[in-house]
This record gives structure tokens, sequence and C-alpha cells, in this order.
């Protein structure tokens, strides 16, 4: 499977000002190239007293850009050039006086002329602030936040932490992959905007004693990649994992759960509030009866003991037999007879599309093959019968949900 390159075809200039950040602007630029993007680094004459262009260039296979007075551009507007060409502007970090000067307009070096004369339309402008917290927090620059906003630039943080003064608050510009995340969902289409999700994942944990447990090999993957899609397409997220050990997709609300149980009673009280449930978890469909109070000893027994089992509660076919049912999705993970099992489970919980995929094959890899079953028909991802990534796999889904939703695509 090749590495995937979310932002293939995309070309970013990437502005730098005078911030110690500019060290995690030489991370930025690799994981931006990485992602596919071509990158144009322009940087402030503060900026280099950080880091060099030489450094930039380096890492970005292009010349830096550093002054609005370039012989070198043919009509000599380099403001002009690298704003018509880019698909975006990404300034990271911003400082505070960088933003106070695009506040009001002011235009005395390369990048600032560069932000003014960009094609408002056709290429967003995105800052990622840096500053210390007292900067950040300051009437004027909160004054100027509002103004940006009200202006249309897309602030990406910032995040808050320890600062490289010493202190620590909020100002800390965001860690490259959160930027690159950002930005790549940013070019995503809206098309579930105004839709709350509601999505489970990870295996669940059926506690046998203190320290054992009955579970599953389900990573949580499939799940996560699925909330990151639901978030880059507009949606709000609500995310209920199991015991899984994998961040948090940005902008993504999760609440951690263990046992069966635990899943049922963080799903049902909200699941009509929400438009869509998919359930993605691999939760178990027994649990011991009773619970050992200690840890179950051996004692030189050579006869394992033994306990009763009950079944857990079937989350999905509660959620869709609710008297206000969200958009039910359901995910059969199976070892054979892939379309049988799958519509069969979709006919059982009386849901409306299942996605089936070979359980074995799948848990704990990046990658994955689906089968998208319905009533009636069926239709395999990727359509030429491979294997693709997860994310890749989940933004298809919403492709695949916005249509049978019939909402109308937007930007």
């Amino acid at each position: 499977m090749s590495e995937r390159s979310d932002l293939l075809g995309k070309h970013i200039v990437l502005g730098l000002t005078g911030g110690i950040a500019c060290y995690k602007s030489a991370e930025l630029v690799r994981l931006l190239v990485k992602a596919g993007a071509t990158v144009q680094v322009v940087m402030t004459e503060a900026a280099q007293a950080f880091i060099t262009p030489v450094t930039m260039q380096a890492l970005s296979g292009r010349a830096v850009a550093t002054s609005q007075w370039d012989a070198r551009e043919p009509n000599n507007m380099a403001h002009i050039n690298l704003s018509r060409e880019a698909d975006a502007i990404l300034v990271a970090p911003a400082s505070a006086d960088f933003m106070a000067k695009l506040v009001l307009g002011r235009a005395d070096e390369l990048l600032s002329l560069t932000c003014l004369a960009r094609p408002r339309e056709r290429c967003p402008l995105l800052i990622a602030p840096a500053m210390n917290r007292e900067m950040w927090s300051h009437p004027a620059t909160q004054r100027n936040v509002q103004t940006l906003h009200a202006d249309g630039t897309i602030l990406l943080g910032p995040d808050s932490g320890d600062q490289a003064c010493g202190e620590t608050g909020d100002g800390r510009m965001n860690e490259p992959a959160d930027l690159v995340a950002d930005l790549t969902a940013f070019f995503q289409p809206k098309i579930l905007r105004g839709q709350r999700l509601l999505i489970t994942a990870g295996p669940t944990f059926e506690s046998i004693d203190p320290v054992r447990g009955i579970t599953n090999h389900s990573s949580g993957k499939m799940g996560f990649a699925l909330a990151r899609a639901a978030v880059e397409a507009g949606a709000e997220v609500t995310l209920v994992a199991g015991p899984v050990h994998l961040p948090t997709p940005r902008g993504v609300r999760r609440i951690d759960v263990m046992s069966a149980l635990q899943m049922q009673d963080a799903v049902l009280p909200v699941a009509s509030e929400h438009d869509v449930f998919i359930a993605t978890a691999a939760v178990a469909d027994w649990r011991p009866a009773s619970l050992s109070q200690h840890k179950i000893k051996k004692e030189g027994k050579k006869v394992a003991p033994t306990f009763e089992l009950t079944e857990n509660p079937d989350i999905l076919a509660a959620v869709a037999a609710l008297p206000k049912a969200p958009y039910c999705v359901g995910f059969a993970a199976e070892s054979e007879n892939l379309l049988e099992h799958a519509r069969a489970k979709l006919l059982r919980k009386r849901i409306p599309l299942i996605i089936g995929n070979l359980g074995p094959a799948t848990f704990g890899h990046d990658d994955n093959a689906l089968l998208v079953v319905d009533a009636t028909d069926q239709r395999q991802l990727p359509e030429d019968g491979g294997r693709a990534d997860k994310l890749v796999l989940a933004r298809e889904l919403m492709v695949e949900l916005a249509r049978r939703l019939n909402l109308h695509p937007a930007n």
C-alpha cells in the first residue's frame, strides 16, 4: 500500500514570522512535503534571526522568498506571483506583531504584502499564532483575533503548555503534525456540515476478576479514522471509545469506556440527539455473570476455573429501535462468508446500512477492505478489490453517508 498523500497537488505558501517557534516550521515543511504538497517558504527579517533560509530551502526544495525587492522575479512583483500560485497561505508561526499588521492592512515587507494581495475568494489565509501567554491574552491581541475572524482568516490554535520563556499557558504554536491535519481537514469538502455523528470504536473489556477479562483484537483504528473523516467533512462528532491507545482526532469529543454496559450507558441517553450513529466498536457478545472480587488463583490446580456467562446488550439494535432513532450504520467483522453474514446482521438489527470486513485481516492494520451492504445491493471499497488506508476509506464512507442522507455537497 502506498503512503497516503493528503495534500497531493496543493501548493502552499508557508510564511514565517519572528518567534522561537520557527524551529517547528522546519518539521512542518517536511511533513507538508511528505503529504504531497509543494511548499514555497516566505520569511520575514525577524524570522531569519531564528532559523536560516538555507534550512528552509533544503527542506522545501525551493529558494526561500525574503524580499519584496527580489530582482529575480521577471515582473518584480513577488507578492503577486506568490499569492496567485497558492492554494492557501499558512503563516506559522504568526507573531502578535504580524497579526496586528494583518488587522491594519499594513504591507511593509514581502509576507504581509502577499497576504494583503492574495485573491481572497480562492486563496485562503490560515495563521498559527505563537507568542507568550501574556501577549496572547492581552486585550489588543484578542481584539485583533476577533477582527481576523471577521475578515475570514482561519486561526489554527494556539495550544497551551510550556513556553520558551519558562512560563506555562496559552500561546504555543500548534505542533507541526496537528497543523498538517488541520490544513488537510480545511481542504476536505464539508459535505456533513450541520450533522451530529455518534461513533463507537475499539473493543470492550469484560472483567473476570480485578486483573483478567474477555476482550478482542479490535484496534479502534477504523472507528477513529471515521471520527476524523467526519470532522473533516464538517460534522460535530462524539466518539465513544473502548480501551485503546490512540490519540483523539482533532475536533472530536471523546468518551472513554471499558465494558459493553459502560458503552451502552454512554450511547443510549444521547443517541436520539444525533443525526447518525456508526457502531464501529467490536462489542463483546458475552460477559461474566458475576465478577470475582479477588484474582482467581491457580494454587496448583490442574483444572481451569469455570464461570457463567451472560449476554451483553445489543447497543446497535437498541439505538435503531429508539422512537427518534438516528440513521444507523453497523459494522460486521467476520472471518468468512462476509456478504451473507453482513446482510443477515443488517436485517436482524433493522438498520439501513452495514459495513463488512474480514476481522482477522484488518485488526491492528492501517489499511482495510470494506463491503458496503444495504437491503438490496453491495459494493466494495476500494472498488478495485484491493486494500486502502483506513482514513481514505473513512472519507469515502462519509461521501456514501452524505449521499444516503440526501445532503448536498458543500465546500
